[in-house]
């Protein structure tokens, strides 16, 4: 019984990343219209805005998974969803009134962003677990493809689903769309409510909801971690330079005089590769071991933005359409291909008998404050290079520079880590 129980909690975890996706993406990919449209807030307002959310989302990981670990995974993925859901309830609020409330809408935004800083860091411990249990049941020197690798395949879908989902009820107004997503992420944790519970057990589900007093200070633990918080501060360029696909690509696009229909091929063509290739790149990771993995994964993104900055495009042939963006956007999946999942892998690696909520936590927040400040410090590069004040070249160069750093710095570590690892862990961080 307790096999057919393991069995039966992979699939709900990963089937949870998917829901989790398709209830945020048929909502937040519309904000930046209603802000422009139903607001009439300028372009500058509207980022700003949006990146408070990013903030409150990847920025606060680190307060949900203390909390995760105080508190107990199931817990918080629950109450993560109830937020998430009162923020799109929220959202829909704010325009029932005849002169829509901003203040309401930035509070909704602020909502669905932390209810993922809730419930993220706790889908990642119960899935480390799982993974943890996977190995274990494993022959030794058998390597297959990481939970992680299938959670992002998993996210995808739904990452791909939600739009469609949107774009569909949109006939009916943004406020019957965001309606959708709250009812939506209440049926998901009552289903998550049930099923977790039945699923792993109550032995499972105890061990999970009793993280503080098996592990106290584990927050404090974590922060003290120098070369974890080291290998925090140099991934936090992976999600910086993936988060380019929202800034500067749709801005390089715009300045190319491309046509708006070319941002949907470029996001089409990211989900064809994540779910065409994120299995056999994770295979091949597994076989490469995680520091050569992440060295690969780093160069290849930065490999990508140094296509920007020095191949000229009429390389590639035609000069009506951005071959050589499409070239550097598959160079930058790649790499985040390659690093995000095996970076999510490592954590358990690192906390060793700590909880890992923190630790998940403090590696998601180091990215959304990257994030947050590289935007800043892109934006107004890309601005300057418009002017021409400053090289085209140069805000490329910007991005490429860090992961070219973690390439170094984040592997080594790693690589440290497995020769100072007890022989039980060697092979397997």
């Amino acid at each position: 019984m307790k096999t057919i129980r393991s069995r039966l909690e992979i699939p709900v975890l990963l089937g949870t990343q998917t829901l989790f996706n398709i209830g945020f993406y048929a909502v937040v990919p519309f904000l930046a219209v209603v802000l422009t449209e139903d607001f009439l807030l300028a372009a500058t307002a509207v980022g700003l805005i949006l990146g408070i959310r990013t903030f409150a989302q990847q920025g606060l990981f680190l307060v949900g998974g203390s909390l995760a670990d105080r508190f107990g995974a199931r817990s918080m993925i629950l109450i993560g969803c109830a937020v998430r859901a009162a923020g799109f309830f929220t959202l829909a609020a704010s325009l029932w009134p005849a002169t829509p409330k901003l203040w309401m809408f930035i509070v909704g935004t602020l909502l669905t962003g932390f209810g993922g800083a809730l419930f993220s860091p706790g889908l990642n411990i119960l899935v480390a677990t799982a993974q943890n249990n996977r190995d274990s049941q494993l022959p030794t020197g058998a390597r297959r493809a990481t939970l992680f690798a299938w959670l992002s395949i998993c996210g995808e879908l739904g990452a791909v689903t939600g739009p469609l989902i949107g774009a569909a009820l949109w006939g009916w107004g943004f406020s019957t769309v965001a309606s959708f997503g709250a009812i939506f992420f209440l049926a998901v944790g009552l289903f998550l409510a049930v099923t977790l519970r039945r699923r792993t057990g109550p032995n499972h589900h105890r061990q999970h909801d009793t993280a503080a007093s098996s592990h106290p200070g584990s927050l404090r633990r974590c922060l003290s971690d120098r070369k974890f918080a080291a290998f925090c501060a140099l991934h936090a360029s992976d999600l910086l330079a993936y988060n380019q696909l929202y800034l500067a690509i749709p801005l390089e696009l715009a300045r190319l005089g491309q046509p708006t229909q070319w941002l949907g091929l470029v996001f089409a063509w990211i989900s064809i590769l994540t779910l065409g290739l994120q299995l056999p790149v994770a295979w091949l990771a597994a076989r490469l071991g995680a520091a050569r993995t992440l060295r690969c994964g780093y160069l290849l993104s930065a490999t990508g933005f140094m296509v920007i900055a020095f191949v000229p495009p009429a390389i590639f042939g035609r000069l009506d359409a951005p071959v050589h963006l499409l070239v550097a956007i598959t160079f930058l999946t790649l790499g985040h291909m390659s690093v995000h999942p095996t970076a999510l892998s490592l954590v358990p690696k690192f906390a060793g008998s700590n909880a890992t909520g923190s630790y998940f936590g403090l590696l998601s927040s180091c990215g959304g404050l990257a994030v947050l400040l590289g935007n800043i410090a892109i934006g107004w590069l890309l601005s300057q290079a418009a002017l021409g004040t400053v090289p085209g070249s140069i805000p490329w160069l910007v991005l490429a520079i860090p992961l070219v750093l973690a390439a170094w710095g984040a592997a080594r570590i790693v690589r440290h880590r497995e020769l100072a690892s007890a022989p039980g862990l060697k092979g397997n961080i």
